[in-house]
């Protein structure tokens, strides 16, 4: 086994300059750490990702908090959770999982992805003393990654405009949170570009309150109406109403739902939906934290990604 003795023979430098290339790259100059790298290369020398972690008194484990109920978002965390593994795994970084607050503070970690977040936990997330992101927007100026959640609702309400729906009703979930406030700005912002009066009606997000909502209302909702649903769970209950009233897909009625994550395609008829890149954020959450644990905990700002529309049976061609 080539040991770290025979990188410095190699390389004709010391033990030291050789630790400080492979963990402190900044503290030796441009020429010595060419040197060492290309001793290192010649010999096949891979650092030991234990050993650089204990020489920076870190872990290299992040925990991933999950602060939602996990029964009611599958399969979305698991795609965001193979993303973040892939971003981890490329810095040789373990992952835990934890479900709950209490948690946090049991073990060591050089810090903590969260999803799930709310208003409501600030107050405990001020006092992390470990360099944390978000997945989700927030108005309290945490760092964070998530879709563009308004520009998502401002392609999905033009695009129902294109198709000539005449009304365009927004079904939003009843969380006053950043993302749905981004969401239901995209929609009322382009209907109004237009001279639309935004109309608004707000659920929790299960598939059977929107279909038990769209019942209860069936009669105040004329033909050539699309819906703009704040998620796909949404969106499946509303087709689902509308198909047991008897009411034509996509003929009569447009949907449009908002993830992109299995149910739009399990949806029968398809649905039509603004695709996160679920997989893609969960890499650049890893990528964000872990250069902010490399910078001291230095603030990294926002980073929002473009979704796409993909456009299936739920809307006119």
């Amino acid at each position: 086994m080539v040991t770290l003795s025979d990188v410095a023979k190699e390389a004709n430098v010391s033990k030291m300059t050789v630790s400080r290339v492979i963990n402190h790259p900044e503290q030796v100059t441009k020429e010595l750490r060419s040197l060492v790298e290309k001793a290192m290369k010649t010999l096949h020398y891979s650092p030991n990702s234990a050993a650089r972690a204990l020489a920076k008194n870190r872990t290299n484990v992040v925990k991933f908090i999950i602060l939602e109920n996990i029964d009611t978002t599958e399969p979305y965390y698991m795609n965001l959770l193979f993303g973040i593994t892939q971003g981890l795994n490329r810095h040789q970084y373990a992952l835990q999982l934890l479900t709950s607050v209490d948690e946090i503070t049991k073990g060591n970690a050089d810090g903590y992805i969260i999803t799930g977040a709310r208003s409501s936990d600030s107050e405990w997330l001020d006092k992390l003393d470990k360099p944390f992101v978000l997945f989700g927007e927030n108005r309290y100026g945490y760092d964070y990654v998530d879709t563009d959640n308004k520009i998502g609702e401002q392609i999905a309400t033009q695009y129902a405009l294109n198709k000539n729906y005449q009304s365009i009703i927004f079904i939003g979930i009843n969380e006053k949170e950043a993302f749905e406030y981004s969401r239901e700005a995209g929609y009322i912002n382009t209907l109004q570009s237009h001279n639309k009066v935004p109309k608004i009606f707000r659920l929790p997000n299960h598939s059977h309150s929107a279909q038990h909502f769209i019942d209860e209302h069936w009669k105040e909702f004329a033909h050539n109406t699309c819906f703009i649903c704040a998620s796909d769970r949404l969106a499946t209950g509303v087709v689902r109403a509308i198909i047991a009233k008897g009411g034509e897909i996509p003929k009569d009625f447009g949907v449009i739902g908002f993830d992109g994550i299995f149910l739009d395609q399990v949806s029968h008829p398809k649905l039509t939906t603004v695709k996160q890149p679920i997989i893609k954020l969960g890499e650049l959450l890893s990528d964000m934290l872990l250069q902010k644990i490399s910078q001291s905990g230095a603030q990294q700002g926002e980073l929002l990604i473009e979704p796409t529309l993909i456009k299936r049976d739920t809307t006119r061609n």
